[in-house]
């Protein structure tokens, strides 16, 4: 797939791939929806906040690395330590990845080499990016995906439902409520009814929120 690089409407880059015709992000603001869905709704919603133990986080479609970068940013507030697990089944490369301008808009041009080290380190290996920050990567599809780990926080960041039916099943779900932990949190862009009845069905309690610029609700999942 070829990539280009574009600007959304808070100045920041996104992702676009012509022959999908999707982007990686919302064109009314890449750092705009982040924070809104996964770091809002998601990263200040779980009650596993400010304990002394990890908040777990396991992101579907690492894409440009984004999320994982104001997780980042939002932990060194908070000082909490964080376990971040991640699938990309067509990654950036390396030489793209420093090209985006999260950095800058987000005046802390001091991450830049953290950022770029999430493309760049070795996959299918646990590394520290920083002292309360462990992460890992791996070049899976979620279909096959399997592990034994359960996770505080999902970000369930995959393409549009119209363009990966298969990632938006009740199979997928299935999955994903197996490995949240109770109490965990699924969060996602998407709201389509269908979406949340396959939620419903595996056993998450659903919601529909309020969503950023550009889009009216999205969803978050409970695992009680």
């Amino acid at each position: 797939m070829e990539r280009e690089i574009i600007y959304t409407g808070d100045g920041s880059h996104s992702m676009k791939i012509r022959e999908m015709g999707v982007t990686y992000h919302s064109i009314h603001g890449a750092i705009q929806e982040s924070r809104h869905v996964f770091i809002e709704a998601g990263f200040y919603a779980s009650d596993r906040l400010e304990r002394s133990d990890a908040v777990r986080i396991f992101e579907m479609g690492f894409g440009t690395g984004l999320n994982a970068l104001l997780t980042l940013i939002e932990s060194e507030k908070q000082k909490q330590n964080i376990y971040y697990e991640t699938i990309e089944l067509d990654p950036l490369k390396p030489e793209e990845a420093k090209t985006l301008n999260y950095c800058n808009v987000l005046q802390r041009q001091d991450l830049q080499k953290i950022f770029e080290r999430f493309h760049e380190c070795a996959w299918e290996e646990q590394i520290a990016i920083r002292p309360n920050f462990s992460f890992l990567k791996r070049g899976d599809n979620l279909l096959n995906f399997e592990t034994s780990e359960t996770f505080d926080l999902i970000y369930f960041d995959a393409f549009d439902p119209n363009v990966q039916p298969e990632l938006w099943t009740q199979r997928i779900f299935e999955k994903m409520f197996s490995i949240l932990r109770p109490g965990g949190i699924l969060i996602t862009y998407s709201s389509k009814g269908t979406i949340r009845r396959a939620m419903r069905a595996e056993g998450f309690v659903v919601e529909k929120i309020p969503g950023p610029p550009g889009k009216r609700e999205i969803v978050r999942a409970l695992k009680t």
